[in-house]
């Protein structure tokens, strides 16, 4: 369907043009070029004193994480239930086994609490997490202090799963710089996009050159090709990273008018009974990728489906939450832990529009669909 207002739509109003004709008009369309090495350049100057490596996907940032950490075959690595499969399809490329840890209520992320249990349930029996993947949901950045306490406890690394929290911090920390490698997602419907696109994130100087080298197949630095490992074909090409650049030179402005959409939203529906969001605190700063809400339907009288389809009958485009990974068919071998939390939010979840250039008006026409579902119930 053409959606006349859309979940989330790319706006390009900086130097995506003039850029973009650059790099056709030189000719290096590929893995190198100068605006690759100019977006790496921008990126460490917001992150320092991190440093990123430019890649093709998010989930090959994820993937090349992983193996960057030792991950292998017989491995476990503990993960957020309640996120996309990019955060977990790695895992098992690798040949290693995801244990999902459900999230706790408020930020919607992994419970620090049930994420201790499941480690020590695991080490009783013998077995020790190779590395927890942290998920910061819709931009929400997770509970990082908590979690990296039992990070550092268990003597376990952090993979930051920061793919759409570009622009987000917690306790002044850029989300992506608060484990031992952080990976963001320039894709789409992100918050900056290049139409594709991903970073990989380290302080660490070696492990930036090793990400860097396996993204380029392995390939030796001699006149000829020479390969001693396997390597992936996961490298930026210059033209996104172009395109990247151009959208991190707006970030700021993009990231405060996402938050002036959801705040727009909590006072457009504050008085709507049975409405929820998702809880900021004086800790964290998300960029609002997306706003999304919880719909109690005893207390409104539709359900977070019902809703989708109203508004889906006027072309107004909206998404479920993630649908938990321990409840997916392609996991349901994986052990879980969790009380049910992740399941809830996604039985009641809506991602409502949450785009950079959505209008008043064009909330005001949303919150108007919500009012009328909810008058329908009640009269």
């Amino acid at each position: 369907m053409d959606f006349q207002i859309p979940l989330s739509f790319p706006v390009f109003g900086g130097n995506e043009n003039s850029y973009t004709q650059e790099v056709i008009n030189s000719g290096c369309l590929a893995t190198k070029g100068k605006f690759l090495d100019r977006l790496e350049i921008a990126l460490a100057e917001k992150l320092v004193p991190h440093q990123a490596i430019g890649l093709n996907s998010g989930t090959s940032a994820l993937h090349l994480a992983m193996r960057l950490l030792g991950i292998g075959p017989g491995d476990e690595v503990v993960c957020q239930s309640f996120t996309f499969c990019a955060s977990a399809n790695p895992i098992l490329y690798l040949g290693a086994t995801p244990i999902f840890v459900d999230s706790e209520q408020y930020s919607w992320n992994i419970c620090p609490e049930l994420l201790e249990d499941a480690i020590l349930s695991r080490m009783a029996k013998g077995v020790k997490p190779k590395a927890i993947v942290v998920v910061h949901l819709f931009g929400m950045p997770a509970r990082m202090k908590e979690i990296l306490d039992v990070s550092k406890k268990y003597e376990i690394p952090v993979l930051e799963d920061a793919a759409e929290a570009v622009g987000s911090s917690y306790m002044g920390t850029a989300c992506g710089t608060l484990g031992q490698i952080g990976v963001f997602s320039f894709n789409g419907n992100k918050i900056i996009t290049g139409g594709g696109g991903g970073a990989l994130i380290s302080q660490d100087s070696s492990v930036l050159r090793r990400a860097k080298h396996l993204s380029t197949q392995a390939r030796e630095d001699v006149h000829y090709y020479l390969h001693k490992e396997i390597g992936h074909n996961y490298r930026m090409n210059n033209i996104s990273a172009a395109i990247i650049l151009a959208q991190l030179e707006q970030l700021d402005v993009f990231v405060a008018k996402r938050r002036a959409v959801n705040l727009r939203y909590r006072n457009l529906l504050k008085d709507i009974p049975g409405i929820e969001f998702q809880s900021d605190s004086e800790e964290t700063a998300s960029n609002f990728w997306l706003t999304a809400i919880l719909i109690d339907n005893e207390k409104t009288g539709f359900s977070n489906e019902e809703l989708m389809l109203g508004l889906r009958s006027r072309r107004i485009e909206s998404r479920f939450l993630w649908k938990p990974l321990h409840t997916q068919p392609v996991f349901n071998s994986c052990r879980y832990y969790g009380r049910g939390v992740a399941t809830g939010l996604f039985a009641r979840g809506l991602c409502l529009p949450s785009s950079v250039n959505l209008t008043l008006e064009d909330q005001e026409v949303i919150v108007e669909i919500i009012q009328e579902k909810l008058t329908k119930t009640f009269t």
